[in-house]
């Protein structure tokens, strides 16, 4: 909750600034042209409804995930390696100087992995290469957000700003679904593929657990969430008609399970399948998925109840940790968008 108020409390101070800003340029006009602006007698400047228009667009963005499978624990670690294309459309409305509300739709793709991304060799990075959790996630969101503009326009969108600077903040709702892929040395039916790793109860979501179990009143996540977009961005008039935008935005997410990885391990028996078995602890598995063989990893097991785990990991115990419970995940979206005023008009050129 910090961390969003915060988000909040920075969009705000960018809409003060730029109040301020424009109020800035606006005294230097006045003081120059002080003696018309004494006797002018007319009426009142607004943005009226014939000022107002609305815009059409198509967005291609690029994803970044960060969450337990980030190489290193820092909101800025990511690995550019995973970055995938995401696909998308826009409306908006501008009803104001300054002042648009868009809506946005995209289809993409996060990916993660301990394998590709820890180095083995870096003690703090070490334990993320011997879990070798991984997963892919397909993400269709739905965005509406206010968008602030750092200059007016008071006028058409004619003589819109040719170069203007601008803040996002919105709600989004958006539908996730992690999988993640089985080995070729599971000897499991679904080997070589991608399966869905929710109704699996990778943590124990769908077993019974003991009161003193760490994980214990853990319920299956929901696959459609809800998140906080905000960002900058600028925007170029292209033309009479046409904008070119560029913008970096974040998503501030209520939930831990991107990639299906928050809480503790659970004791592998009450897990319900060996496919949840499997995908729950993967630090054992000598199978990279990229199919290379994982050499780097401890050779001392640890034997419960028919089962034989690594220390630390594949067994319920509080410092057992298989994700960072206290830390929500977010992805970045980087996004160039082409806008169309409809009912705009290219300007021609015209001859005698």
């Amino acid at each position: 909750m910090y961390k969003l108020l915060k988000i909040i409390f920075l969009f705000f101070v960018f809409v003060f600034f730029a109040d301020q800003s424009s109020a800035q340029l606006s005294r230097k006009s006045i003081k120059k042209n002080n003696k018309k602006m004494r006797n002018f007698k007319g009426s009142r400047n607004t943005f009226d409804q014939s000022r107002r228009y609305s815009s059409f667009g198509i967005n291609a963005s690029s994803l970044n995930y960060f969450g337990d499978l980030a190489p290193k624990p820092g909101v800025l670690s990511t690995d550019i390696s995973f970055t995938r294309p995401a696909f998308g459309a826009t409306y908006s409305y501008r009803f104001g100087p300054r002042y648009t509300v868009q809506a946005d739709f995209f289809w993409g793709t996060l990916r993660g992995s301990d394998y590709e991304s820890a180095d083995p060799g870096d003690p703090d990075q070490k334990p993320r290469y011997i879990r070798n959790l991984q997963f892919r996630n397909r993400i269709k969101e739905l965005s509406i957000t206010a968008v602030v503009d750092l200059y007016k326009n008071e006028s058409s969108y004619i003589t819109r700003v040719e170069l203007t600077p601008y803040a996002f903040l919105g709600i989004s709702v958006f539908h996730h679904n992690p999988k993640g892929f089985v080995g070729n040395d599971s000897g499991l039916p679904e080997a070589g593929t991608w399966v869905a790793l929710q109704p699996l109860g990778t943590e124990g979501q769908n077993s019974t657990l003991a009161e003193t179990d760490v994980n214990y009143g853990i319920k299956p996540y929901s696959k459609i969430q809800i998140g906080i977009p905000f960002g900058i961005g600028a925007r170029y008039k292209l033309n009479q008609a046409m904008d070119l935008s560029f913008e970096i935005g974040t998503r501030f997410l209520f939930t831990d399970y991107i990639d299906d990885v928050s809480a503790n391990y659970v004791d592998l028996d009450k897990l319900p399948s060996d496919l949840s078995r499997y995908m729950s602890d993967r630090s054992t598995q000598t199978e990279a998925i990229t199919g290379a063989t994982r050499d780097d990893i401890p050779t001392e097991r640890i034997s419960y109840n028919g089962y034989s785990v690594i220390a630390g990991y594949g067994q319920e115990n509080e410092h057992n940790m298989r994700g960072g419970v206290n830390d929500n995940d977010i992805y970045w979206v980087t996004t160039l968008r082409l806008t169309y005023i409809i009912g705009g008009k290219l300007a021609k050129a015209k001859f005698r």
